[in-house]
């Protein structure tokens, strides 16, 4: 391919300066602008302006065509690579019930895993802005229970009659368990590790159960 002039490169007869650096798989070196165009016409490539804001402009000897080609292409697979994060939005009022909270908690929590943001916010309705204190509270909990999923971009913040949270996802890789979680998995353990021990130890799945109880207990001290 020859002079194209609605690409984004100088081609050929469209380069004016007076020399360019040629660069290749052997190196480079400094030639005069019509010497490179005849060292490109005798292999049959075009002379091809890729920075030319260099002093003096680089260039390369190559197939214009099968260039574009692979610009494209390169461009394609970076855009594919890419992950597309959108803003999810979760609602709230100031007296959101537990069973209502635990859904959309829920719904975030997938949100954040699929590497898309999270604007959480309650809405104050009326005269329900008096309950702004509890609003904020409520976003702080949402925060918390986050905490192994998305990271708080800001704290809650009022506009208007709206209080906003904003969560963008961790990176991807294994979530790392909170405390709390952690302190409520040791409990649980430590429970069934005891209701194990207070039963007869003749019955072979009672037995059993014991023993994987006590790994289980012993497994959460030593993630400490």
């Amino acid at each position: 391919m020859k002079n194209d002039k609605n690409n984004n490169y100088r081609v050929n007869e469209q380069i004016r300066v007076k020399e360019v650096r040629l660069v290749g798989e052997d190196g480079s070196m400094v030639v005069s602008t019509r010497q490179a165009l005849d060292m490109a016409r005798s292999q049959g490539v075009d002379l091809v302006e890729i920075s030319p804001n260099a002093q003096p402009p680089v260039c390369r000897l190559i197939d214009y065509s099968k260039f574009l080609y692979q610009q494209k292409k390169r461009a394609k697979e970076l855009k594919q690579k890419q992950v597309k994060q959108e803003v999810k939005e979760i609602r709230f009022g100031p007296q959101t019930d537990e069973h209502d909270y635990n859904f959309k908690l829920k719904h975030a929590k997938e949100f954040l895993e699929q590497g898309n943001k999270v604007r959480a916010y309650v809405f104050f309705r009326g005269r329900s802005i008096l309950f702004k204190e509890q609003g904020e509270v409520l976003l702080l909990r949402f925060a918390n229970d986050l905490e192994e999923f998305g990271k708080v971009e800001s704290m809650p913040s009022l506009e208007g009659k709206k209080m906003f949270l904003y969560v963008s996802p961790k990176k991807a890789g294994v979530a790392k368990k909170s405390q709390q979680k952690v302190d409520r998995e040791r409990r649980e353990a430590e429970a069934a590790a005891k209701q194990s021990d207070n039963a007869t130890t003749g019955n072979g799945g009672l037995l059993a159960n014991a023993k994987i109880s006590a790994e289980a207990l012993k497994k959460l001290t030593e993630e400490d």
